[in-house]
């Protein structure tokens, strides 16, 4: 285990600037997710933390040395990537072992680390088969051995499932979370997915055009976004947002409700609106519902009653509105809650 610390860490592409001035500490056995929307700077970050690219500026460090302008095997780190890269003519014994080899590591201590992390991996069967012998979640695995035997301070992970259809997706972040908790390592995991962030993360960081936006737990963000953009970014579907005029004079730039937070009913307080779109989720559905202040999006039982055309109020619930002034969250009071 290790703990990331970056310092005043700048990026720049000839006269972009890809990443102002960020400050940022990953704590060590952390599961530490990077999350943003596309060209936001994630991998780039990612990046320079394995010294694949140099920052323009700034000092990082690794388990307390200085790794500034060090080369990626001088830093204790191992990366997977989005491209299994696995070698096509090598068995997965071979392929997990390579690096092991080109060190010329002792062949007792090879074979010992590559048999550990077949097992942990669940790939002993698989070890004298060919890449294109296996699955794609099974190709996976054997990238993430091939990161398990360096023994690295820490794990780097490059959008690693997102080759993968939805089922190995799932399978894989559940074997990702089990392979964290069994070997207590850092791990620093770069995706746009939010829902991967949510399912797989102790601690999240938000990036937005280079920028960090929020720090927390899963939750932390969830229920106590900071800014409009963490607010927008966490959560499926999106929460809604309101202009500064539904706010009754509040003065506050935005309002926003989750989905999830809101009710409808057939009469009494809260918004009117009209239902346009219902979509069954099986668990639950999401009716669309048109108000005089835009289209707001209602996560409601699987029963719905309620079809296209139907004239509705939305309320919502008490405690659950997120009130957001020049760009920061501030106490939003109960309006329109049952």
């Amino acid at each position: 285990m290790a703990e990331v610390r970056i310092s005043k860490l700048r990026k720049v592409f000839g006269a972009v600037e890809v990443i102002p001035e960020l400050d940022l500490t990953v704590p060590s056995g952390s599961f530490t997710v990077l999350v943003g929307p596309s060209g936001c700077g994630k991998s780039t970050l990612l990046r320079m933390i394995a010294g694949l690219d140099q920052p323009s500026s700034g000092r990082m460090q690794i388990d307390g040395l200085d790794v500034s302008g060090k080369v990626p095997s001088e830093r204790g780190i191992a990366m997977v990537f989005q491209s299994y890269a696995l070698y096509p003519h090598m068995t997965v014994r071979d392929n997990i072992s390579f690096s092991l080899r080109l060190a010329k590591a002792d062949p007792a201590q090879i074979d010992a680390r590559v048999a550990e992390a077949a097992e942990i991996l669940q790939l002993t069967p698989l070890l004298d088969r060919k890449p294109k012998q296996l699955s794609g979640g099974q190709r996976q695995r054997v990238a993430i051995g091939r990161a398990i035997v360096r023994h690295p301070k820490v794990f780097l992970f490059d959008e690693p499932l997102s080759n993968l259809d939805a089922a190995l997706r799932g399978q894989m972040r559940v074997e990702l979370m089990e392979l964290h908790k069994r070997l207590g390592a850092t791990m620093i995991y770069v995706t746009h997915d939010q829902v991967e962030a949510m399912t797989m993360a102790d601690r999240i960081v938000v990036l937005n055009k280079g920028r960090i936006e929020q720090v927390g737990s899963p939750l932390e963000l969830y229920d106590t976004p900071q800014t409009p953009f963490v607010a927008g970014f966490i959560g499926a579907p999106r929460m809604n947002f309101i202009d500064e005029a539904v706010a009754r004079g509040l003065g506050g730039d935005t309002l926003g409700i989750r989905p999830e937070d809101l009710r409808l009913s057939a009469d009494g307080p809260g918004w009117p609106g009209r239902v346009t779109l219902v979509e069954q989720l099986g668990s639950d559905s999401l009716a669309h519902v048109a108000t005089d202040h835009g289209l707001m999006i209602v996560r409601c039982g699987r029963d719905l009653a309620r079809a296209a055309d139907d004239s509705v109020r939305v309320t919502a619930l008490p405690g659950k509105l997120h009130l957001f002034r020049d760009g920061a969250r501030i106490a939003a009071p109960d309006l329109l809650a049952q």
